[in-house]
């Protein structure tokens, strides 16, 4: 286990470090294109402030120079407006952008692509050298004259003088023969160099392909780790505008197939305080014109929706081991609470919906507030004033002490375990536990009662009321027909809510019959984490059979 966590540790580094990259590289764009932007309005605005500066010395020129001057101060305020509309442009597309890109992450997209280049030495050293040749050194020399013989010594010095320009060849020669041997020995060490590169190139690309090749190997097998590795890289590598945090968590419950995604979502300061800009003449000045409250308000909400959308469709879209039947996702806000002045994470969206549910939606047309309605979504009254929601599911609720049977060895520990305890010690425990969390709760007799296991009442006025509660102690999945049991008893007991409560998990058609209903469905992890809130320490080890 700790060998796969480690190595679930590589490829999400790996995963954040792709992405990362590739926002990188759009951030850097966007940059250097508002830089270009920017220089260009400047040298506009030194060009006009240079022009009035001039016009002093021509009247002429001041006409011209204040005529320009103006053009440029309404430039500046048009080019202000145009990225207003840019930046709502791509907040308003927050949906359709992704609708048109393949969110699916494939696994030859981790592995190193490029290959070494070639070996490319310098000229220098590929090339021989060459020295002069002997005629070089001989050619300065005049042949002999016809009279040479009559002149005492002169045929003597003419022969030395040869000798010595062979002599000054040979040395020459000598240099150039000792400066090639020295640049064969560089080109030599170049060579290994380059070998020793492309050696240690292609022993990464190869540790490379095969950490690749195993993550894939162990996400065809479902492997836990390995999903929220996968769907990690999925919600990584979306690119959203300068601004948004992008920062989240996940967790896979095999057991119903379905991923829990706690997401956090930019503040309602994304959305641009200023309408427009208007170059006032008679006082020289660019103004800005608020946007409305309201209308703030209305395109912020709209963002929620859209990020929620979003994160469902990317999710679903790239799920291509079909291993997520249910998705939960909840989008959270980090902001300052007015009244304490301390820092909050209030969650202003929640929904949970089906893969064939979500993916029969056309989100191209839909209206995205009443789309997250029909999915029975949580959506905060006022999410520009961070007014929370209760999320569907508590996302610390997800224990990793819900282990299989493989992994007992490892988990071995005093704590009960809730497999070994019979359907009545089962039935007793959790109606102690909704007991010690307040509720008035008290066992009834075996099945004679329709399926009822615990009748509790909450004490609270107005939201308080009779709850009915059944347990089940299950190892295998939780099917729609005990939900639907459970909601006709409610209607027989005349109950405000129902409540239940399993060893496993959830099929997503239970979750989609239960969304727009009072019921609440806890699972295994949920359970622990509960029970432990109460000071029960507790596990669930399925058995082998």
């Amino acid at each position: 286990m700790a060998k796969r966590s480690g190595f679930e540790k590589v490829i999400r580094a790996i995963a954040r470090e792709t992405a990362k990259q590739q926002r990188l590289r759009a951030s850097e764009q966007r940059a250097l294109e508002r830089e270009t932007d920017r220089e260009q309005r400047q040298r506009r605005r030194d060009r006009a402030i240079k022009e009035r500066e001039q016009a002093r010395y021509s009247r002429e020129s001041e006409r011209l120079a204040k005529q320009n001057y103006l053009e440029f101060q309404m430039q500046e305020a048009r080019d202000k407006n145009d990225n207003i509309t840019l930046s709502l442009n791509e907040l308003e597309n927050i949906l359709s952008a992704t609708l048109m890109v393949d969110d699916t992450v494939t696994f030859d997209s981790l592995r190193v692509l490029e290959n070494p280049s070639p070996f490319a030495p310098a000229k220098s050293l590929t090339t021989a050298i060459k020295g002069p040749s002997l005629e070089s050194f001989t050619s300065k020399l005049p042949s002999l004259p016809w009279y040479a013989f009559l002149i005492p010594g002169y045929k003597s010095k003419h022969s030395e003088k040869l000798r010595l320009a062979n002599e000054q060849y040979i040395a020459s020669e000598q240099q150039v023969n000792i400066q090639n041997t020295q640049r064969l020995d560089l080109l030599k060490k170049a060579r290994e160099d380059y070998e020793a590169r492309v050696s240690a190139f292609l022993e990464k690309k190869a540790l490379r392909d095969s950490e690749v090749d195993a993550f894939r190997y162990s996400y065809y097998e479902g492997d836990p780790e390995s999903i929220i590795a996968y769907c990690s890289m999925v919600l990584e590598k979306s690119v959203y505008p300068e601004g948004f945090p992008q920062n989240f968590s996940l967790a896979y419950q095999p057991e119903s197939k379905q991923l829990v995604v706690e997401y956090e979502i930019p503040t309602v300061e994304i959305i641009p305080s200023v309408a427009e800009y208007r170059y006032v003449k008679t006082r020289d000045e660019i103004v800005e014109k608020l946007r409305k409250p309201a209308e703030i308000k209305a395109l912020y909400s709209d963002l929620v929706a859209s990020i929620a959308l979003r994160c469902l469709h990317e999710i679903f879209e790239a799920d291509q081991g079909e291993f997520l039947e249910t998705c939960c996702f909840s989008g959270y806000v980090s902001t300052i609470d007015p009244a304490t002045g301390r820092e909050i994470q209030p969650h202003l969206v929640s929904v949970r919906t089906t893969r064939k549910n979500f993916t029969e939606i056309d989100l191209a047309r839909v209206d995205r507030a009443v789309c997250l309605k029909n999915l029975g979504a949580h959506v905060s009254r006022s999410p520009s004033e961070a007014q929370p929601v209760r999320p569907i599911i508590e996302f610390h609720m997800i224990d990793k002490r819900f282990v299989d049977q493989q992994d007992l060895t490892s988990q071995l520990s005093s704590a009960t375990n809730l497999m070994d305890l019979n359907p009545y010690e089962f039935e007793t425990l959790v109606a102690n536990l909704f007991s010690k969390m307040g509720l008035e709760s008290k066992l009834t007799r075996s099945s004679r009662d329709g399926g009822v296991d615990c009748i509790a009442y909450d004490p609270r006025p107005i939201l308080g009321g009779k709850v009915v509660i059944q347990a089940k102690r299950y190892r295998h999945t939780v099917g729609v027909s005990a939900v639907r049991d459970l909601y006709g008893t409610m209607m027989n007991e005349g109950a405000n809510k129902g409540i239940l409560v399993t060893t496993s998990g959830y099929g997503p058609d239970a979750f989609e019959f239960a969304k727009d209903k009072p019921i609440e469905l806890i699972e295994g992890g949920g359970l622990l984490f509960l029970l432990q809130e109460i000071g029960i320490e507790a596990r669930i080890l399925m058995p082998e059979n």
